[in-house]
């Protein structure tokens, strides 16, 4: 059976295709949804409609070209937190007629783990746009999940590219995970800011999944890292390989923020995973691997 499978995120919406199981490719569009919401607690109209729009475009893309058998779609943070967050499912169900599914913070990460551990041992960082999930799994069974209301929008919206008042906004919520110990696990390392960081370390001139993906990033990387983009601005960003001209604005707090994470949890390391909630929502779906 081939499926879409279809993430609305505070930063882009993300397309899976998948076939028997197996995912074939994803595609990305940039529509920052969740802008503005971290200071007026509400989606701008003009954030809506040019989410929906994407939204629709993957729709009929995937209907129209891949002839998939079913279209999966589902919201984060962005669109759950917002007071006005089912004005965008209404208009994306206007526009093409498919539900958008708006999933909790808890079940945000539980898609996350599933998706990148597939049944293994070990922990999850998805950094997103609007929330970050630390989830860690043992023998099979949950054993930690905490969704924060900190992302990589967020803190720009916040914070712009002011480096002490971004360390400031991320001490501030780090407390809110109640310092969980991840020195035991692997951290597996989700999301655009995750794979984003990976990309730029291998320096590669065209986004390649098949490198990106299991490529690991120490804590003193991350730091270097975070150092290096907040010492540059958005513009000199925008030259760097492997980074997404998109992200240059946002790349430098969701790498502070996972540097952060990582320093104060014990991590030591992330392995970046290209398997994500996306695979992690069409396994919740009942699609098989």
């Amino acid at each position: 059976m081939k499926i879409a499978a279809i993430d609305v995120g505070s930063n882009s919406v993300r397309l899976m295709i998948m076939a028997d199981g197996k995912t074939l490719y994803k595609r990305l569009s940039t529509t920052r949804l969740g802008e503005g919401v971290a200071l007026y607690g509400k989606l701008s109209e003009v954030a809506i409609e040019r989410t929906a729009q994407a939204v629709v475009s993957f729709v009929n893309y995937a209907k129209n070209e891949e002839n998939v058998q079913r279209v999966f779609i589902f919201a984060t943070a962005a669109v759950r937190s917002a007071v006005n967050g089912s004005d965008f499912t209404e208009r994306v169900y206007e526009l093409c007629g498919e539900r958008v599914d708006v999933v909790s913070g808890e079940e945000e990460a539980a898609l996350g783990i599933l998706g990148a551990l597939r049944g293994r041992d070990g922990g999850i960082i998805d950094l997103g746009g609007a929330s970050t999930e630390i989830s860690l799994q043992k023998d099979c069974k949950k054993v930690y999940g905490k969704s924060v209301n900190i992302g990589t929008v967020r803190l720009y919206d916040m914070c712009g590219q002011d480096r002490a008042k971004l360390q400031a906004a991320i001490d501030k919520r780090l407390g809110d995970y109640n310092n969980p110990d991840l020195s035991a696990y692997d951290m597996y390392a989700i999301g655009g800011t995750a794979t984003s960081l990976a990309a730029i370390k291998h320096g590669l001139k065209v986004y390649d999944p098949k490198v990106v993906d299991g490529t690991e990033i120490s804590e003193a990387e991350l730091k270097n890292m975070s150092d290096r983009l907040l010492s540059m601005t958005v513009e000199q960003r925008k030259g760097i390989d492997g980074l997404d001209a998109r992200r240059a604005d946002v790349i430098a707090g969701g790498c502070l923020l996972m540097y952060n994470i990582v320093h104060s949890f014990g991590a030591g390391k992330i392995i970046v995973s290209e398997s994500d909630n996306l695979e992690g929502y069409a396994m919740l779906k009942g699609v098989s691997f």
